[in-house]
């Protein structure tokens, strides 16, 4: 099941979304200060490209300061706006019985999106993992 909600949604979104981080990552390592961001980037438009499997969990061993003051910056300049985005294609994809579940990936994705610096992408042997906390 998770390689067919998989496929749709790289087919249905998830390749666009994944492009879009990826040429955020791209602009983010042009500008030398922002590499932090741009390989956050990168490892959300992985995810982007493949949710389901897979969830998001703190780094262990914490957070320092230079990472919750790069996640605050981050928030101010892209993040929320990201998480807008997600907000309001999940809304389009669950106006649609199929699209329920990838509303559901869509959403999945704003924690990453909101403060990525400090977090993890592992793998899961379920598709629905991690959503509801």
């Amino acid at each position: 099941m998770k390689t067919i909600l998989n496929v749709i949604w790289l087919v249905l979104g998830g390749f666009w979304l994944a492009l879009g981080y990826c040429l955020a990552g791209i602009v983010c390592c042009l500008l030398i200060v922002t590499i932090p961001w741009g390989i956050a980037s990168f490892r959300i438009a992985n995810y982007a490209l493949w949710p389901f499997g897979r969830t998001v969990v703190d780094k262990p061993g914490g957070t320092g300061i230079a990472s919750t003051l790069g996640n605050v910056i981050w928030l101010l300049v892209a993040g929320i706006w990201i998480v807008i985005a997600h907000i309001t294609t999940a809304f389009a994809m669950a106006v649609t019985i199929i699209g329920i579940p990838l509303a559901i990936a869509n959403l999945k994705m704003i924690p990453i999106s909101l403060m990525p610096l400090g977090k993890e992408i592992v793998p899961t042997n379920q598709p629905f993992v991690g959503m509801y906390r």
